[in-house]
């Protein structure tokens, strides 16, 4: 069996989808690609299902909040070909204003837990999802704690000035 590279596995996506495909970049060998985010589904399902590529395993779905940036919350999926030994990181980016993506519970059951938390503190809606409903939060919290939306901590507090610390 010839070892699959990153390179083979971009090719494979840019002959699919081509300019729907940007910032292809490898952090400590790990392959990562932006791509649109009405693709996602398409794409995931791709490369779960190519015969060479099998991808089979998604390790993790998450988000990053980038305040301030155009494109300001990624959704980011981690798969694994346990055939190949090698990842992929797929990076989508969603308006903070409808927050929507396609639910990958169609293609791992695992997802469903994933994108309830990634819901939970970021405020995804994964279209399609059975159930998706706050997994680690009270049910009638209104904001999404990992947004970077509010401060670390209360600038009012009297027990975090700098002279109680000799500054």
């Amino acid at each position: 069996m010839a070892k699959i590279t990153n390179q083979q596995v971009l090719d494979k996506l840019s002959a699919k989808f081509g300019d729907k495909l940007s910032a292809p970049t490898e952090p400590f060998n790990f392959l990562t690609v932006d791509m649109e985010a009405a693709i996602v589904n398409e794409a995931l399902a791709f490369l779960k299902n190519d015969a060479e590529l099998r991808f089979n395993y998604l390790t993790d779905i998450t988000a990053v909040h980038y305040p301030g940036l155009e494109k300001e919350l990624c959704v980011v999926y981690h798969l694994h070909s346990l055939y190949n030994n090698i990842r992929i990181r797929i990076k989508a980016y969603v308006p903070l204003a409808n927050p929507a993506i396609a639910t990958a519970t169609n293609l791992w059951e695992g997802a469903n837990w994933m994108e309830r938390e990634t819901y939970d503190y970021f405020g995804i809606q994964f279209v399609g999802h059975p159930n998706l409903v706050r997994i680690l939060n009270v049910d009638d919290m209104t904001v999404f704690p990992m947004r970077r939306e509010y401060q670390l901590e209360d600038p009012n507090r009297v027990d975090k000035k700098d002279f109680f610390f000799g500054r």
